[in-house]
């Protein structure tokens, strides 16, 4: 039954492709599939964590962007969209709140691992997602996180399995023909502009139980499962995105705008949607992000604008109906 699933959310995301690339290969790029011997299943591979930031600077000059290491091995690469002006419900998008392209490298042995998901324009997702997988770049996800905004934004997921800088190189020729913000490779782009501090960190990282980090008007905490997370029968530790994102974004008004998603297994679904409606938070999307993790995750998008602690304890609610790590 968990193959054919696999199949039929497969067969989904084919379907939805279609209407951007005109076509669609189920099951290429080669999942590790189901044994029938009987055998024991093999122990999960976990990454490589004693690469250092040396080990990773020709992918990140491959890209074009700085990189930083994070716990579990992983070498995440930002790739923010700070050439778009995106408006909903009267907040001026943050890139670092809801714009952020990102690649996460992780290395098994002598083979490297790239999860993530780029903000697209509807305009550009057809020559992007054509670029990834003529490059054999598995596109896993195609979708909205947001409802209403201005312009309207899609979330591309994707999977990369071989040579990181290849890999690196092949994101990066798939993005030539948008305008996300990369330096030519070499170079070190320019940092961002500061802006002032306008949100209390402190007390929300109080109300949710979990420490997060102020970046200018950007609160965001980041929380794993609990529970190992492997994709492949390989480990993904929760800096690749397996995790629960909570962002807020303070506003001129004193207040504060949410976004984020919940990383939840099937049987979390009814509470964490109940308690996000029953606490004033809309939820705006549900979908999966991956095809072949395990155990599979949903992850259920969200946004408000209102008093920062009353939607802090809302998502805390919310936090609390998932097995997620303190």
């Amino acid at each position: 039954m968990e193959a054919r699933g696999r199949s039929l959310v497969a067969t989904g995301l084919c379907l939805s492709l279609v209407a951007v690339l005109g076509a669609c290969q189920v099951g290429a790029g080669g999942g590790s599939g189901t044994s029938t011997s009987g055998a024991a299943p093999a122990a999960a591979v976990t990454p490589d964590t004693n690469l250092t930031t040396a080990d990773w600077k020709p992918v990140q000059d491959a890209l074009g962007k700085t990189g930083s290491q994070m716990p579990g091995g992983v070498f995440r690469v930002g790739m923010p969209r700070s050439d778009l002006k995106v408006m909903l419900d009267g907040v001026a998008l943050q890139p670092g709140f809801a714009l952020g392209s990102y690649a996460a490298f992780v290395r098994h042995g002598q083979r490297a691992m790239a999860v993530g998901d780029l903000v697209l324009l509807e305009s550009e997702v057809a020559g992007v997602a054509s670029k990834l997988l003529q490059s054999g770049i598995e596109v896993t996800a195609v979708h909205n996180h947001l409802l209403g905004e201005s312009p309207h934004v899609l979330y591309l997921h994707y999977l990369a399995r071989g040579d990181a800088v290849k890999i690196a190189q092949n994101l990066r020729g798939a993005l030539a023909d948008t305008g996300t913000p990369l330096a030519p490779p070499g170079t070190t782009p320019a940092p961002p502009t500061p802006q002032p501090a306008g949100i209390d960190g402190a007390n929300l990282s109080q109300i949710l139980g979990r420490k997060g980090t102020v970046s200018g008007t950007v609160y965001q905490v980041a929380v794993g499962r609990a529970e190992q997370i492997t994709l492949d029968g390989m480990v993904m530790p929760a800096s690749t995105g397996v995790a629960t994102a909570l962002n807020f974004e303070g506003t001129s008004d004193g207040q504060a705008a949410i976004t984020g998603d919940f990383a939840m297994i099937p049987s979390e679904v009814e509470g964490v949607l109940g308690a996000l409606k029953s606490n004033g938070i809309e939820v705006t999307a549900l979908h999966s992000h991956m095809l072949m993790d395990s155990p599979h995750l949903l992850y259920a998008h969200f946004f408000a604008h209102g008093d920062p602690a009353t939607l802090a304890r809302g998502l805390r609610a919310a936090l609390d109906q998932t097995n997620s790590s303190r």
